[in-house]
């Protein structure tokens, strides 16, 4: 017996579901070189436009230099350099939690924390549309995994009424496919009144939403207690690399101890978390930026539905366009290529069948004139598709 690999590889070709990987030629930024060519880019998740700021490239620079470039073993055996712990301490002042843990990436942290905090006889309920991450720590997690409709407080209620042993709540803050928003409030109540605990991965929050950035549980004015399990990446708005948990000083020695993706993980680099500790000073300090992201929020949004574009109802940077067939999903994608601008089409299996759209993104990074652009090219793709 042998695995057909041929034949997978042609039925998600043929299904218009082969994935590529363009060749990036230029650092992250609001026009990019890919594969010898420049364009305007509306793909990055770089929120903030910190990913090639001189102050976090320098900070990385001289980390690398006191630090070198590998953190040379897990954090438990001798990778937990100073960095590292001062990078943690920052990040628990900055979202007000007793303390935090790095991890090496959001997928990481999210296996690291549910795996961790329940397992057979437990329960733990997704919503179903969370990341890939949220979902595979349920299922690898051994305890009875449920997903309620997305943002269904009537569909999650029922589902925690038959929950058993501990219980634990999981949801995306921001949903990176859709670009909506998760109820907390209205689920924190839920969990409370379930003796639930409740899971939030903000990783599309941090940085965009709150008065200072603290991500969507700023924006809602909720507690530690509300949400007593935190998850954040700092591979968006901060536009480093990595990630972290954040919570009670018991939650983080848990992690410690139990959680194995933690545990049996070389250390990120230390340059690494000094070009954090930089790009998180200016994550706080330079207001203007999350203000001039709103502004381009609505100056684009205003202009899709001028257009007449399937738009999502979406608050954040990620604006998804719904096409519905994945070939014409990127039909479109490849027009507006075509004409310099690069917007990512995404596809089942990444989000529902039948709901194959253009995953737009802006950063503070670009300017009215580049989402003008944008625009632009949009109405002539849709000139197009309505001619064929």
């Amino acid at each position: 017996m042998s695995f057909d690999l041929a034949a997978r590889l042609a039925a998600r070709q043929a299904d218009n579901l082969y994935r590529q990987r363009p060749l990036l030629q230029s650092p992250q930024g609001p026009v990019v070189q890919m594969d010898g060519k420049d364009y305007l880019a509306f793909s990055s998740n770089d929120y903030l436009g910190l990913a090639n700021h001189p102050a976090v490239v320098e900070a990385m620079q001289q980390g690398a230099a006191r630090w070198g470039v590998g953190g040379g073993a897990s954090h438990l055996v001798l990778g937990h350099s100073e960095p590292h712990h001062q990078l943690e301490l920052a990040l628990a002042t900055f979202t007000g939690r007793e303390r935090v843990l790095l991890m090496s990436s959001g997928y990481m942290a999210n296996l690291a924390v549910i795996t961790a905090l329940v397992g057979q006889g437990d329960s733990v309920l997704h919503d179903r549309l969370n990341h890939a991450s949220l979902l595979d720590g349920g299922l690898l997690s051994g305890a009875r995994f449920s997903r309620y409709l997305h943002n269904d407080l009537n569909s999650l209620k029922q589902r925690l009424q038959r929950a058993q042993g501990n219980i634990l709540l999981v949801t995306d803050g921001v949903f990176s496919m859709d670009g909506d928003l998760a109820p907390l409030p209205e689920l924190a109540a839920q969990a409370k009144a379930h003796d639930a605990w409740l899971m939030v991965d903000d990783a599309h929050g941090f940085g965009v939403l709150g008065a200072t950035g603290g991500g969507l549980l700023e924006h809602y004015g909720l507690s530690a207690e509300d949400v007593p399990v935190l998850v954040g990446t700092l591979g968006k708005s901060f536009g480093t690399s990595g990630a972290f948990v954040a919570g009670s000083a018991e939650l983080i020695e848990t992690l410690i101890q139990f959680a194995r993706p933690y545990i049996y993980t070389t250390s990120s680099p230390p340059a690494v978390a000094c070009a954090t500790l930089a790009s998180l000073e200016l994550l706080q300090n330079e207001q203007w930026r999350r203000e001039h992201l709103q502004q381009l929020i609505a100056q684009f949004r205003q202009g899709a539905q001028a257009l007449g574009l399937n738009l999502m109802d979406s608050p954040t940077p990620i604006q998804p366009i719904i096409i519905g067939d994945s070939a014409h999903a990127m039909a479109v994608a490849a027009q507006l290529r075509e004409q310099g601008i690069l917007v990512g089409a995404i596809r089942p299996p990444t989000v529902p069948a039948g709901s194959a759209r253009l995953r737009i993104t802006l950063t503070a990074g670009h300017s009215a004139e580049q989402v003008q652009q944008l625009l632009d090219g949009l109405a002539a793709c849709q000139l197009e598709a309505d001619d064929e």
